[in-house]
């Protein structure tokens, strides 16, 4: 039977906003946002903060969040939850939200984790959104996917993907960095090395595209604030005091 834990990885030294996870939101800490939105999700086990710095972890066990002390070498959030998924016996998949999506949608976390169950042979999984009339196709800081008729994922790229030889509109697909895996699948994916597509865009996920895995997508209307400048958090905070 599956058990699905979501992981929220979260580091101190961001380059761009240090201490971002703490930083305080509509009265609370960022870090605090995310949790009780993941906890409102359905269909999961439990929730866990992944953190190697004191200062987040005593932060979250104060507003009661599960804690999980990670190494200082661990080079992504995806390294963070690997280490975590290894000491969570009892766990067959799981689902890392990044720390810094105060907006992040409940009810797409429940999706992905009843699709991780119902599907348990799925190696991973992840979201997309279509993009609204404002987004840019252009835009490097926009990732788009293209999908398969089975709704498997075929590429992730900065770039418009399609590109539209004879001009015209397109359908694009905003990718959503929420990403689930069954365990043996995530153990097995840290050991990999980045390929070449990988570190020509920069984007972890094509990690697994090279490596044969398919990587299931999930279409959501929903699609969240990432906070990674004060900025942003200035946004995410006009977004939940109107909610």
């Amino acid at each position: 039977m599956s058990k699905v834990a979501v992981l929220i990885p979260a580091r101190w030294a961001s380059t761009r906003f240090p201490g971002k996870p703490l930083h305080p939101i509509a009265g609370k800490p960022l870090l605090q946002h995310v949790w009780e939105r993941c906890m409102r999700a359905k269909e999961i086990d439990s929730v866990v903060v992944a953190t190697d710095d004191m200062r987040i972890a005593e932060a979250a066990f104060d507003f009661g969040a599960e804690v999980a002390m990670t190494s200082p070498k661990c080079v992504s959030g995806t390294d963070r939850c690997a280490e975590v998924a290894r000491s969570l016996k009892a766990i067959t998949h799981v689902i890392n939200v990044q720390g810094d999506e105060p907006l992040i949608d409940p009810k797409l976390i429940s999706k992905l984790a009843r699709t991780l169950s119902k599907e348990s042979h799925l190696p991973m999984i992840t979201a997309a959104t279509p993009f609204r009339p404002e987004d840019d196709p252009a835009n490097p800081n926009v990732v788009k996917v293209v999908l398969s008729r089975a709704s498997d994922a075929l590429y992730f790229s900065r770039s418009p993907i399609p590109m539209l030889r004879d001009g015209g509109d397109f359908p694009y697909l905003r990718h959503l960095g929420i990403y689930g895996y069954s365990k043996k699948f995530l153990l097995e994916f840290v050991k990999w090395k980045p390929g070449k597509l990988e570190l020509a865009e920069c984007l972890e996920q094509l990690r697994a595209l090279e490596n044969g895995a398919k990587i299931r997508v999930v279409l959501t209307k929903h699609s969240s604030l990432g906070v990674d400048t004060p900025a942003d958090a200035l946004a995410a905070e006009a977004l939940l005091t109107d909610t």
